[in-house]
This record gives C-alpha cells, structure tokens and sequence, in this order.
C-alpha cells in the first residue's frame, strides 16, 4: 500500500486531497498546527494525522521518522496575507515565506531521502494562480507561492534522474475558509472574471493531485485549476 502524506490535511483543499486518496485504498496521512476540531474528525474518517509546525526543522525530521516510508508528498500547508505593501512588515513577510516555501522545502527535504533510495516518488505542491498572475494587495503571497513553483520546476530536474517526479497544481479561487475574509460582492465580482463561471471547490484540486499521482510521465510542470482564469 502507497502511502501520501499531505500537509494542512484536515480542511479545505488538504482534506479534499485526503479523502480523495483514502477512497483509493492509500494509506493517508495529514499534519494540521492548530484546528483540533477538524483534526478529531478527520482521524476519525481513517486518516492518520500529525500536529506538526512544517517551519519547525526538528518537528519536521520527527514526523518523517513517524510515519516512515512516504510514496507522495503533498506541500499544501499555507498561510495567505492581504494587506498592501506599505503596511506589510517583515515578521508578516517572513512568517508568509516560512510556512509557504519553507515548509515545502523542509518536508519535500526530509521525503526526498527515502524516494531517492527506493528510486521512486512523487512531491505535488500547491502553488496558486497568484503565483503565475499575481495579484493586488497579496503581493508576498504571490511572491511566495512564485516561489513553489521555481522551487518544482527546479526540483524535477535535480530528482528525475531519480526516478522521482515533481510538479506544482495552482489553484485558482476556491471556496475554502482561506477566501472567506471576502464579501459575497467580491467573491461574485471574482466568479464573474472566470470562464467557466464558477467558484471552484476543494474536489477540483483533489482530482489534479490524483492525476498527477496516476500519470508516471509528467514532471515539472504547474497545473492550473481556475475555471479558465489565468487565460492571456
């Protein structure tokens, strides 16, 4: 049995991926920081999951050495930050950057080891159209999530000689409690700017994770999946 190990697993998008893969038959794993709540219940579904701080280095090698072997990681944990530049500072600067690229490479790090033994794996992390577009007073967040998808780009060419296979997925709008601090004029102004016409949910993003999962011949690449919105 593969095992996946998805971080930020217990809402949102994460637990979509989670659930996607446990109907599969994986075993599945997922780290949350503080949603107890969510945690309890997704525990109870069947999924193995882990309270762990992916900026934490230590916290991090521990929870690899937890679970063991991990056939697919998914970086999904993220944190978002709207606020014009001129008030941003830098703790907030350096907390967006730490938790969206630096847990990534903390935990892509630690489950690259055993797939470089084994000569096999698949690293998904998720990025956003705000890293291929940008956008508006999230200018760190976009910044950050730029970032994954360089880092994928540049991991798939130093791991596939390994026989392991890296890519990013970029969400577009999704109705998640990321995108909840926008009004419902905002968030109609933003459905009206997609072509397909609607808000995507966390099941779309399950779905390009699975795909990557299923086909062995795609490195590298960053998967939109936003209805359309990225188009130029």
């Amino acid at each position: 049995m593969k095992t996946v190990l998805i971080t930020g697993g217990v809402r949102g998008i994460g637990k979509s991926i989670a659930l996607a893969f446990l109907e599969k038959g994986y075993r599945v794993c997922v780290t949350y920081s503080k949603d107890e709540q969510n945690a309890v219940e997704t525990k109870a579904q069947g999924i193995e999951t882990y309270c762990v701080d992916v900026t934490k280095e230590e916290l991090v090698r521990n929870l690899f050495a937890q679970i063991g072997k991990v056939d697919i990681l998914v970086n999904n944990a993220g944190v978002s930050l709207i606020k014009q530049l001129q008030d941003t500072t830098y703790e907030e600067f350096m907390r967006v950057f730490s938790v969206n690229i630096g847990g990534a490479f903390l935990c892509s790090r630690e489950a690259s080891k055993g797939m470089i033994a084994r000569q096999s794996g698949l690293i998904v992390n998720i990025a956003s159209v705000w890293g291929e577009v940008g956008a508006s007073c999230e200018s760190v967040y976009s910044a950050s999530k730029s970032a994954v998808i360089g880092f994928t780009k540049a991991l798939a060419k130093e791991l596939g000689y390994s026989g392991i296979r890296v890519n990013a997925v970029s969400p577009g709008v999704i109705d998640t409690k990321m995108n909840a601090c926008f009004s419902e004029e905002e968030m109609q102004a933003l459905k009206a700017e997609i072509p397909l016409g609607r808000i995507g949910v966390g099941e779309d993003v399950a779905k390009a994770v699975v795909f990557l999962e299923e086909n062995a011949y795609i490195t590298g690449i960053d998967l939109p999946v936003n209805g359309g919105y990225s188009i130029v």
